[in-house]
């Protein structure tokens, strides 16, 4: 009888990117998978046309850090949500249950215990996020980024295994990159990228600084679900909302990156050796989680950081001068990175977890 896994995670892509690049391990090994998410969120988005795996959709909720009338009828759907994964999950009798975080997953992981099924849980950031604080007592192991992280886990879960990065964005094209935007290879491109759910301010700055950008680089810039602006046409400049197999090759292209401070994605960066400038979501927006990876990495000399509260339209072309200048030596401190085989990591965990 085949081995079953299910995963889990959504809200972001963030909390998604992990088991994309898990999936085709356990696909490739002959694994039945399948995915418990949303009923209309990104992971559906980004999971649910992929051959061999079985999406399953339950109600949802969060817990907000504002006044919002949801509070009062997301605990009801998540209500829901635990029964729907429960009922899936005790009929389905996977192996084991990886997940990745956000609130689709605490109901998830509380229907696998309920069934004592095996939950082995990946935390990105430098502190544990709530979803993941609400799962780890129902969780076998958690795997961990940070080294920092396991010293706010019970003894004996936490699981240092490092980034894990997605195979495919190391085999990249730079000159398929540089085809697809109708670029020049004569000229440095940088790459603005707002996470998949965009960054308002920062498109704003992108925008109003065009030209003074459009002087020195080319410029790809990936908004965020709509936040295009089909106004603007300029020769060196492309905006999508979002890429998904285009991504490898924009990555490959760039010379810089400008970026949001999501863990998945600085850890990409560094793996391909991408000089960063981060613009962290602030404290108001977040629970400040981001701030903190961002100045993990800025200690380490991987990166430059603006923070969003300081970011104006002169702050960030004198942020940007500052990475341009520092280029070089970003690089040879991501040159001195020892590279650790997280995938390999966290798939032997897996097998073991599932026996």
């Amino acid at each position: 009888m085949k081995k079953r896994i299910v995963f889990t995670g959504g809200g972001s892509a963030g909390h998604v990117t992990v088991n994309l690049a898990l999936i085709p391990h356990f696909l490739e090994s002959g694994w039945e998978v399948a995915y418990i998410g949303s009923t209309s969120g990104i992971e559906k988005e980004l999971v649910a046309g992929l051959a061999g795996v079985q999406y399953v959709g339950i109600s949802t909720g969060k817990l907000r850090r504002y006044f919002d009338w949801k509070n009062v009828t997301d605990p009801m759907r998540v209500a829901k949500g635990i029964g729907e994964a429960f009922l899936f999950l005790r009929r389905w009798k996977p192996d084991v249950i990886f997940s990745k975080g956000g609130f689709v997953s605490v109901p998830v992981v509380l229907g696998a215990w309920m069934n004592r099924l095996p939950v082995v849980i990946h935390e990105s950031d430098l502190t544990p996020g709530l979803a993941n604080r609400l799962s780890v007592p129902f969780a076998s192991k958690v795997c961990v980024t940070f080294p920092e992280t396991v010293q706010h886990l019970p003894q004996a879960k936490g699981v240092h295994v490092g980034a894990v990065i997605r195979d495919e964005l190391l085999k990249g094209s730079r000159e398929h990159g540089i085809s697809y935007c109708g670029f020049t290879p004569k000229k440095p491109i940088l790459l603005v990228m707002g996470g998949s759910l965009g960054a308002r301010r920062i498109n704003e700055v992108i925008r109003s600084q065009l030209s003074a950008l459009l002087e020195s680089y080319q410029v790809v810039h990936i908004c965020g679900k709509g936040q295009c602006d089909d106004s603007i046409k300029r020769a060196g400049y492309r905006q999508y909302e979002y890429v998904k197999e285009e991504l490898p090759d924009l990555l490959a292209m760039a010379d810089m990156v400008v970026s949001r401070a999501g863990s998945n994605a600085i850890f990409e960066y560094l793996a391909l050796r991408k000089p960063m400038l981060l613009i962290p979501l602030p404290k108001a927006a977040s629970r400040g989680d981001q701030i903190v990876n961002a100045r993990s990495f800025e200690k380490r000399g991987f990166c430059e950081v603006l923070l969003e509260e300081e970011l104006t339209e002169s702050t960030f072309l004198a942020a940007l001068k500052k990475l341009e200048e520092n280029r070089f030596q970003l690089l040879n401190r991501m040159k001195e990175d020892p590279h650790t085989d997280s995938l390999v990591k966290v798939i032997a965990l897996l097998e073991q977890t599932a026996g």
